[in-house]
């Protein structure tokens, strides 16, 4: 059995209107960032991270003229103090990001939108956010154990929690 999704689960009608899109333009082109994008249309929303607009400004420099394509959400950083003019074709941008997008002359296309405008994916560079940026996979192995740098589930971070035995050499030994 191949492994891997051949549709979405979400019962998001325009998510199904872009997939039937998508489906025929990796059919019928032998796009390979056509089936990349199907293939990212599919995916779960663990796997569809956010990208904030400071990264995505880094990942865009010296790219002018190129359309950015997140198939995922673009989201606003007020670290970021300018916003330089971008191009970008996002699922969805929340309303700071896009207020700042388009205040600094930029512009965002839906991917309808961009299909008709590169049905090949010409002049358009595939991002995608930090998958390993969410709080839970900090906690992913055994806590305490030698080598191990997972963060253990506490209540608080003071002195009285998990900070004992095999944390201190002063309470009988340090792991």
């Amino acid at each position: 059995r191949g492994s891997g999704r051949k549709q979405a689960a979400s019962k998001n009608v325009y998510l199904a209107l872009l997939i039937k899109l998508y489906r025929f333009l990796s059919r019928r082109t032998n796009s390979r960032f056509n089936k990349v994008i199907l293939k990212r249309l599919f995916m779960s929303r663990i796997n569809r991270p956010p990208l904030s607009l400071s990264k995505l400004s880094t990942f865009m420099k010296g790219k002018d003229g190129k359309t950015a394509v997140i198939v995922g959400t673009i989201t606003d950083d007020v670290r970021l103090r300018k916003v330089p003019k971008l191009k970008v074709c996002a699922l969805r941008v929340t309303r700071t990001a896009r207020a700042r997008i388009l205040e600094a002359g930029g512009e965002i296309v839906t991917f309808d939108q961009l299909a008709l405008k590169a049905p090949l994916g010409a002049n358009t560079v595939l991002l995608r956010g930090p998958k390993n940026s969410r709080e839970a996979v900090k906690h992913f192995g055994a806590p305490g154990v030698p080598g191990s740098h997972a963060k253990p589930y506490i209540r608080s971070k003071g002195r009285k929690f998990e900070k004992a035995r095999g944390r201190r050499n002063s309470r009988g030994f340090k792991v």
